[in-house]
């Protein structure tokens, strides 16, 4: 298959889900046939996830969603990002010889959210019960399932790092004494035991609502934050900076948080609108990148054409130097979004787009926050270095490195979920002995300089790259995508919605077009590093784009075809008819309906 070939969307009228694995899409689809909710469905498969995709998401990590409730009339954002523990202070982490905190390990340890946010979901908006959306995932943790070759591969990387320094993780995912093979039956007893116990405790409540509230409690107040309390006393574990650290995170830090329902941000564009979470996520970067592009004929340019290619790398360029200067939790910084979405700021970023590539990272100086400005710069020539940026779906499969998933659902009834569960995958921390999962190490986002709006500060949501999105066409909710990736996800994002609103490509068709992003700007994820004009593409653009791209002064990577990009998507016609796709890149992702 070439890059140009239009493959056909699943289409349906009942329910359509999207994810990144078969059996979790399977899993959402079995619930909304047995009369769930896009919610109910979403649930489902987010716990199912966690178990066929561990190298990838786990029940300790984090979840952000866009939400849309026909009931409620209107999109809401789901931030299940957990914050910085109490202890987690610049003051304790440079006292560890420390001057960036590390990608795994203990120290890099946020409150897991997800659990929460999910909880949340099927509480408020689902039908369904505890027992209804954990059962799946109980079963093959239970009795198995067979484990993907890039999950073997995942396994077979850390065997010796497992059993030298994380000896719970060894016993969790090599008990046979050796990785599992690429489709050979894997198991995880203990995490099936802690949500059939989670179960037991909420069923001892009465009423759907209470017991969702009761496995709420379980979880953050009861025996799985003792027992992850209990372990973060004791434990002193090797991490990427080489030497073995305690990690801050207490059962106290876990009772005294709860998931929350926020409004998200929008931005309209050539009829739609587009809501993303607020700036402690990177969501706003696809708005600001839509705010630079509404200047340029889009619909006019080739969407596999080096002007397509090189006008809207560098419209990234500049809306993620924004990102890394003013992004920040908004309850604990001034972020000046409204200036940043201006038509006026818009314009003055616009004209920095010239016909040649740019090597410097050049964020906008927003009136009364110049010196935020001077300090950000002045920080990222200090830490940040050069060199190749880890792009999560093109890394060795031997590194400790994870990613991400993505889910999409929309049910008859107009209901749609948008949501990208990360974080706590099996190379990221230690399992917690007894509970079958292990830890998120999103706190590595975090700078250990003060005075930033992604200063390390304790109770702050460090700025996830986890960016899920609802676009609505003149003013009708209509279309729920997004993609794992890293720093790569809004890049993806872009590309494939800019040629579904200007180019007429079905969603299958958009999904399928070549792809490319930039490593310019500082990495969010350890070590944070950056490569100045750096343009990564597939080389199904072909010879002439990719010359034309190097011409404009692009330092190219040329990648192989149908490696770049994981985006799935599904979209709702005006007439009720239902539409998905996915990518066939890399790790499977699939569309399912009826």
């Amino acid at each position: 298959m070439n890059a140009f070939t239009t493959r056909p969307e699943i289409l349906g009228t009942f329910g359509v889900v999207t994810s990144t694995h078969w059996i979790a899409s399977a899993v959402g689809m079995s619930i909304l046939e047995k009369g769930g909710n896009a919610f109910d469905a979403a649930v489902a498969t987010g716990f199912m996830l966690q178990i066929v995709e561990p190298h990838l998401v786990g029940p300790g990590g984090d979840m952000p969603a866009l939400v849309y409730s026909k009931k409620k009339g209107k999109v809401e954002v789901i931030c299940a990002q957990g914050p910085a523990p109490a202890g987690a202070t610049i003051g304790h982490y440079t006292s560890e010889g420390l001057k960036m905190i590390p990608g795994d390990g203990l120290l890099a340890t946020v409150i897991p959210g997800s659990f929460d946010g999910w909880m949340l979901m099927l509480r408020d908006y689902g039908s369904m019960s505890v027992r209804d959306v954990l059962e799946p995932a109980i079963y093959y943790a239970e009795h198995g399932h067979p484990v993907l070759p890039r999950v073997a591969a995942t396994i077979e990387g850390m065997v010796d790092f497992f059993q030298k320094e994380w000896p719970t993780s060894y016993r969790t995912w090599v008990p046979a004494g050796a990785a599992p093979s690429p489709h050979s039956n894997v198991k995880n007893p203990d995490l099936a035991a802690t949500w059939k116990r989670i179960i037991a405790e909420a069923e001892a409540k009465r009423g759907r609502e209470e017991q969702v509230d009761a496995a709420r409690d379980a979880f953050y107040r009861g025996f799985v934050a003792e027992a992850i309390g209990a372990y973060f006393e004791t434990a002193e574990v090797m991490d990427a900076s080489g030497s073995r650290h305690k990690g801050v995170l207490s059962a106290d830090d876990m009772g005294g948080w709860s998931a929350t329902v926020e409004e998200p941000l929008t931005y309209d564009y050539h009829g739609w609108t587009v809501a993303k979470t607020g700036p402690w996520g990177q969501g706003p970067v696809l708005l600001q990148m839509l705010s630079i592009l509404k200047g340029f004929d889009i619909s006019s340019l080739d969407p596999v054409g080096a002007d397509f290619v090189h006008i809207v790398t560098e419209a990234m360029k500049l809306a993620f130097a924004d990102r890394d200067v003013y992004y920040g939790d908004p309850n604990f910084s001034d972020v000046p979004m409204a200036h940043l979405l201006s038509d006026t700021y818009a314009a003055g970023r616009r004209k920095l787009i010239s016909s040649q590539a740019s090597f410097d990272l050049r964020p906008g100086v927003v009136p009364g926050l110049e010196s935020q400005h001077d300090l950000t710069m002045a920080m990222l020539g200090e830490d940040s270095g050069t060199g190749a940026v880890y792009e999560p779906t093109m890394a060795h499969l031997s590194e400790k490195r994870g990613d991400t998933v993505h889910i999409d659902v929309i049910d008859r009834e107009g209901n749609m979920v948008s949501v990208t569960p990360s974080g706590g995958w099996l190379q990221s921390s230690p399992t917690v002995p007894g509970l079958g999962f292990c830890l998120n190490t999103r706190g590595q986002m975090f700078w250990l300089k003060p005075g930033l709006p992604t200063s390390l500060v304790p109770g702050k949501r460090p700025r996830t790259t986890l960016t899920p999105s609802i676009a609505l066409y003149q003013g009708r909710p209509t279309l729920a995508f997004g993609t794992p990736g890293g720093d790569q996800q809004e890049q993806w994002q872009l590309s494939f919605f800019l040629r579904h609103v200007h180019h007429g490509l079905n969603l299958q068709a958009a999904i399928d077009q070549p792809l490319f992003h930039t490593a310019h700007f500082p990495a969010s994820f350890y070590p944070r590093t950056r490569d100045p004009g750096s343009l990564i593409a597939e080389a199904s653009f072909g010879t002439d784009v990719l010359d034309a791209l190097r011409g404009r002064g692009h330092r190219l990577t040329v990648a192989d075809e149908w490696t770049v990009g994981r985006l799935t998507a599904a979209k709702r016609d005006a007439d009720g008819l239902l539409r998905a796709a996915a990518t066939p890149r890399l790790m499977q992702a699939y569309a399912v309906g009826r």
